[in-house]
């Protein structure tokens, strides 16, 4: 268990460095952004720990080993010595993904059935391609290097929002977006337009210390050399470092179907004592009580849902509203349009890095304290 492998944290590209921020903080060993992640060191434990606790990693990859081949006989050679009972199971299938760039093995289906044909006849473990456990071949400049997907379904899917919106945001995207906020959990979160609830449960998960992966279960869980019981023991030491007390979050929306939503995935999260979500137009927006904290928003881009046109006075509203009644907050808003944006009349700074959210490229906008 404590040999040292190469991890790899996957995000979506455009937050690379505020992962690499979180898993330092974490304290994960080294961590460096590469296109798509961060990429560190550790062992096993350090595998269950990024699946458990990183808020913005989507996938928690493993590189188990790696080869030269330079034509798919030779791959098929050398997969079959691979010593695959180290890390798989006779009993449990498996997938295989391959790509191959700048290599004599160009074929990337044709490199993923030897592989595939190597672990069924070696390790005798069935190969289906609906199966949760993967394993990831890169083939680049002849070098065959190997993965295994820790994680399984991806880490945004926290395992306790069942009810989303339209257009949710991925949870692994709100925690990023909150981070580059600045937010620690020590101020309350506002959000007008909440939707399902995502960055009000979120923020509340944070302040209260709530480790994102307590409630789903991993890939490695299936993989040959886990650890049940010490698995066990460091998911429960995790979940004893809840912190308190913690403020208030508060999640408004005109749509009552969205409010009872988000209330319910806030049960389900265990933040519903840190939560409130009230059914309201932008127009009625209060200043909560206590002190000023963060007004995150999500609002429609008019891409997929709505008119663009009709959205420039609501994004305008949301600015006024902002301004009159929330002094002293700060804001941050998500959004494909620098049209949009700008229509609030907010105060910005310049936006930060184009991120892709379903099949669009968003960029986070944000204001220091509102005057």
């Amino acid at each position: 268990m404590d040999s040292q492998l190469d991890i790899f944290l996957a995000t979506a590209p455009g937050l690379e460095p505020a992962l690499r921020d979180e898993a330092q903080e974490a304290g994960f060993e080294a961590p460096r952004v590469v296109p798509g992640g961060v990429e560190t060191r550790g062992g096993w434990a350090e595998v269950w720990r990024a699946n458990l606790v990183l808020r913005g990693a989507g996938r928690v990859l493993v590189r188990v080993g790696a080869f030269r081949a330079m034509h798919l006989a030779q791959l098929d050679k050398r997969a079959r010595k691979f010593d695959w009972a180290a890390f798989l199971r006779p009993d449990v299938p498996v997938r295989v993904e391959a790509t191959c760039h700048k290599s004599r093995i160009y074929h990337d289906r044709a490199a993923a059935q030897r592989i595939e044909r190597a672990i069924s006849e070696t390790l005798g473990a069935p190969v289906s391609p609906t199966a949760a456990l993967r394993v990831m071949v890169r083939i680049e400049d002849d070098l065959c290097t190997m993965s295994l997907d820790s994680s399984g379904e991806p880490l945004h899917r926290r395992g306790h929002k069942q009810a989303v919106g339209k257009a949710p945001m991925r949870e692994t995207l709100a925690a990023l977006f909150l981070q580059q906020c600045g937010f620690t959990g020590a101020e309350p979160v506002l959000d007008p337009m909440c939707g399902s609830g995502t960055f009000v449960i979120e923020a509340a998960e944070i302040a209260a210390g709530l480790p994102p992966g307590r409630d789903r279960d991993f890939a490695f869980m299936q993989f040959a050399n886990h650890d049940p019981a010490g698995y066990a023991a460091f998911r429960a030491e995790a979940l004893a470092r809840v912190e308190a007390p913690a403020p208030m979050f508060h999640g408004f929306d005109r749509d009552q179907g969205a409010i009872r939503m988000a209330t319910q995935n806030a049960e389900r999260a265990g933040v519903a004592g840190l939560t409130r979500f009230d059914c309201q137009p932008i127009a009625d927006l209060a200043r909560p009580d206590g002190p000023p904290g963060l007004m995150i928003v999500n609002p429609p881009y008019g891409a997929r849902i709505g008119n663009k046109k009709l959205l420039y006075a609501l994004y305008a509203a949301l600015g006024k509203v902002a301004q009159e009644r929330l002094t002293g907050w700060r804001v941050g808003l998500v959004t494909s349009e620098t049209g949009l944006a700008s229509a609030t009349g907010l105060p910005f700074g310049a936006p930060g890095p184009h991120v892709a959210h379903g099949g669009l490229k968003v960029r986070l906008w944000q204001t220091g304290p509102l005057s």
